[in-house]
């Protein structure tokens, strides 16, 4: 997969968003441990970057999925991990089963408000006691009359304090735990619902995240996604996506550190010459854009067949090959990024320790890339499991 001049022209416009929009406040906002989430998701949406593999008929582009490959890439010249993130929740991992399998009012109701920035999205999988063990959740939507009443708690929720709405899972029946889930859109102002900010996480700072509970919160069964019983399904697919967006946004970020070090490096003078005068930081600094061009390769070999699936399909539908490239790059994506900032760390020396650096930033916000939308070990579950490997006992 190669960019063409449209997918140039929109990255030209990220970056010049991010540049008058995100980066003058990015410190502030690290500081205050929140961001304007409305303000900024409404230049994303009259920009048309929340939208962009969406449909037109909900004020989407209709594009394919390279030119959201495109916007993760470009959203990695943001100076903090927290914001891009929030957009990729709300363009990539909180719509995208809605856009796939909601009925036309739901999407009326709910993505097109959230494509155009008028609305704040997020989505509720993860628990106290679930995490990447999605299918322990304990969250319960029970049928009463032509409504569901939910009863549970979601944690770790990117966007949650601030989101209108949350894209949710929940048991909707006790039968086989792949097939007892429904995905509900579930507004947040609603009665029962209460909302408790997560305050002093090691990166991420200006990410708005909450815990979110749930008691007898009433929402019509219309506001279910799709078919009953299929929210598990729908959750795996939103989940691919996830990883693929993933793995693309942290590609200019470890360029940029990269950048960043041979700078300080070539500045930074110790016995008599600049630090970058040493061939062993010549050489580890080659080895780390080497590793992050093997990795933009890999994405990008996964987005092209993604695409060539056809525009819009999910990513699973699109067959198990593009299942596993997702996951072999974000596993990859989630330890490179980690060595990246490790090892560019280590060369800024004390400064590199000081959270004034943006190094120090950077270390931070990247290491929720293992954990976030499945941790490694997942990711090496499903590897290996395609390689026809003994399961477990």
């Amino acid at each position: 997969m190669i960019y063409g001049p449209e997918h140039r022209a929109l990255q030209e416009t990220v970056v010049r968003i991010v540049e008058r929009e995100i980066a003058p406040y990015a410190d502030a906002w690290e500081d205050a441990e929140e961001f304007p989430s409305h303000d900024v998701m409404k230049v994303f949406g009259d920009n048309g970057l929340l939208g962009i593999t969406r449909a037109a008929e909900y004020g989407g582009l209709g594009l394919d999925y390279s030119y959201q490959c495109a916007l993760a890439e470009a959203l990695g010249d943001a100076p903090c991990g927290g914001v891009p993130m929030a957009i990729g929740v709300q363009a990539d991992m909180a719509t995208p089963a809605l856009a796939r399998n909601g009925s036309d009012e739901l999407r009326a109701q709910f993505l097109a408000p959230s494509i155009a920035g008028e609305y704040v999205a997020c989505v509720g999988v993860s628990e106290p006691g679930a995490g990447s063990d999605v299918a322990s959740i304990s969250t319960r939507a029970r049928r009463d009359g032509d409504d569901y009443l939910i009863d549970g708690t979601k944690t770790w929720i990117t966007n949650g304090m601030k989101a209108d709405w949350v894209c949710l899972l929940a048991n909707t029946s006790d039968g086989p735990l792949h097939r007892s889930k429904s995905l509900l859109c579930v507004p947040l102002d609603a009665p029962g619902v209460t909302r408790v900010k997560l305050r002093d996480k090691l990166g991420m700072r200006c990410s708005d995240t909450a815990t979110l509970y749930f008691e007898n919160v009433r929402v019509p069964q219309r506001y279910r996604i799709g078919e009953e019983g299929r929210g598990f399904v729908y959750q795996m697919q939103q989940f691919q996506d996830e990883r693929l967006w993933a793995a693309a946004s942290v590609l200019r970020g470890m360029e940029k550190a990269i950048e960043q070090t041979i700078v300080h490096t070539r500045e930074r003078v110790a016995f008599g010459r600049s630090l970058l005068d040493n061939q062993v930081i010549q050489f580890a600094l080659a080895e780390m854009k080497t590793k992050v061009e093997l990795l933009r390769s890999l994405v990008y070999r996964a987005v092209a067949d993604y695409v060539a699936a056809g525009t819009g399909t999910a990513i699973e539908a699109a067959g198990p090959d593009v299942v596993l490239l997702a996951s072999m790059a974000k596993l990859t994506a989630g330890r490179l990024v980690r060595e990246v900032a490790d090892g560019c760390l280590q060369f800024f020396g004390g400064m590199g320790y000081m959270n004034e650096t943006p190094i120090a930033r950077f270390y931070r916000d990247m290491r929720l890339v293992s954990i976030g939308g499945g941790a490694d070990e997942v990711m090496l579950g499903i590897i290996a499991k395609s390689m026809a490997l003994p399961a477990r006992a």
